[in-house]
């Protein structure tokens, strides 16, 4: 029975890369279409179109796959095809082999075809790439178009069933590498999320990609196949890189994607603070260790660890590790300003960094190993999304902010935060209803009920007057909460402190498209 063949099989397997596009095939209807277009292929191409319709079988039935809760602990499948259900993978596999032949063939043929195209690229690259080995292997002469997943042959409401409901998911992912062309990447990018129907925010850079995703889970996953055997990332990214949630593209207002300097901005050049010397990696496991000993000290303020976090104020407002240090700092670009500034709190310390996706920590635990004063800098692999899969109860507490309209991820039952207004118990963000504010608010519904819905006082009595008179497009103003905050705050002691400001006023679109 067919099965999935790793591409690592074979003497050059490594360049069958899953790039789909429309064919233009001869035969539309034949009587045994697989042994004629056997017959048509070239000596080399020919011995690999076993591992071709393994691939193509393999990924039929994986997009057949029915998503169960709680799948991560369960080995257990179960496959839906032609309203029928198949709870043994011999079953699904008779069912794919009898009635989807046709399909089968199509994406063999589709993935032969691309196969030929990259055998032939990579011999022309390979000299070059002898001399420079961190040379690109990509093509670029070559149309983004040839780089998109066939899904001529998925149901279009598989597609974008995740818009508007709870069938979606939301993928956070980056990846760290030196990419010669972000302009071409932007443009593939820009087209494949177009092509599976999928929002989101995506940053590109010469140091990399990163984004965050939403859409259907067909579309979701089809995009995961795609990065994991593109040329570029395939060595880099694997699986696990991928955070999910539950969302869709609805989460998004529109797709986003931009080259930028950083994939992340911290305000200081790739090229001066390199992601190449990062803090040491730390699996959920083994921060969670790390944490529980730190906590277990009778006077953490006499430790020499410090618990960080990278976030923003309004991140680690609403939810964080207990006994951390949150950096009161409104964008992520204040952090080299912070350290400097605080310099000595870091002093012969062991340093362990988290955020929210692990994106923030490699550049910051980089900047802060070359201050040269920490005993050593860890950081959360993952970030907090990965810790809060494997301990959704442990030291972590309260919600997981994130860059969408979700504006948070719940794991636990705790509430850290409070209402604005009336100090109640809350930690469900809205905006300001002052018009282009563009500032959360914690305010709870007694408080909502009563009127109480701008980040401030004086920019609530300005959305009154506005609301009131005729509107003007210059109205564009830095909130008064925003305006009062201390841009760089100095650690009065070691003591680990909290985020004290008891106002609210991040900027929903201070830290640039995503921050993970």
């Amino acid at each position: 029975m067919p099965s999935s063949t790793s591409p690592d099989q074979g003497d050059d397997l490594e360049t069958c890369i899953l790039r789909f596009s429309d064919l233009d095939l001869k035969y539309t209807s034949l009587i045994n279409p697989s042994s004629s277009l056997k017959a048509e292929l070239d000596g080399i191409t020919k011995k690999k179109y076993s591992f071709a319709k393994k691939k193509a079988f393999a990924l039929f039935v994986k997009t057949k796959e029915v998503p169960t809760k709680r799948s991560f602990e369960c080995k257990e499948k179960l496959w839906k095809c032609c309203q029928q259900l198949f709870t043994d993978q011999t079953s699904i596999h008779r069912h794919v082999a009898t009635q989807h032949a046709d399909e089968i063939y199509h994406q063999t043929a589709s993935i032969l075809k691309q196969l030929a195209v990259t055998s032939s690229a990579s011999k022309s690259l390979s000299s070059a790439d002898e001399k420079n080995p961190l040379k690109e292997c990509l093509p670029h002469s070559h149309e983004v178009s040839a780089w998109l997943p066939d899904i001529s042959y998925f149901n279009p409401d598989e597609l974008i069933s995740g818009q508007g409901n709870e069938e979606g998911e939301v993928l956070l992912y980056y990846c760290y590498r030196d990419l010669e062309n972000p302009q071409w990447i932007c443009a593939w990018q820009t087209a494949l999320c177009q092509h599976l129907h999928l929002t989101g925010k995506i940053r590109i850079a010469t140091e990399g990609i990163n984004g965050t995703v939403g859409g259907s889970k067909l579309a979701t996953r089809l995009y995961v196949e795609v990065m994991l055997s593109f040329p570029l990332f395939k060595d880099d990214l694997c699986k696990d890189d991928f955070k999910t949630s539950k969302g869709g593209a609805h989460c998004f207002p529109e797709l986003r994607v931009g080259v930028f300097e950083e994939i992340v901005p911290m305000g200081i050049s790739p090229k001066k603070i390199s992601y190449k010397k990062p803090g040491i990696h730390l699996s959920p496991s083994e921060f969670h260790k790390e944490v529980e000993k730190f906590l277990s000290q009778a006077n953490q303020e006499q430790s020499d660890t410090i618990l960080l976090d990278c976030r923003n104020f309004y991140e680690s407002k609403i939810g964080r590790f207990q006994g951390c240090l949150a950096p009161d700092i409104r964008k992520f670009s204040y952090f080299p300003s912070y350290v400097d500034k605080n310099l000595e709190l870091f002093r012969e310390k062991r340093v362990l960094m988290y955020c929210t996706g692990g994106i923030r920590c490699e550049r910051g635990s980089a900047y802060l190993k070359a201050k040269g004063v920490c005993k050593a800098v860890f950081q959360l692999k993952g970030g907090i999304h990965k810790y809060l899969e494997e301990f959704p109860d442990g030291f972590y507490k309260g919600k997981l902010f994130v860059f969408d309209e979700r504006y948070a991820l719940s794991y636990n039952s705790d509430v850290v935060s409070e209402c604005s207004y009336c100090g109640a118990q809350w930690d469900q963000y809205k905006l300001c209803s002052t018009l282009q504010c563009r500032q959360l608010v914690l305010t709870c519904p007694a408080c909502q009920g009563q009127g109480f819905t701008a980040c401030c006082v004086t920019c609530q009595d300005k959305g009154s007057r506005k609301a009131s008179g005729p509107m003007q497009d210059s109205f564009k103003e830095e909130c008064e909460c925003t305006a009062r905050r201390l841009r760089i705050p100095r650690e009065l002691s070691r003591h680990m402190q909290r985020p004290v400001s008891p106002e609210p006023g991040p900027d929903a679109a201070a830290d640039g498209p995503v921050l993970a």
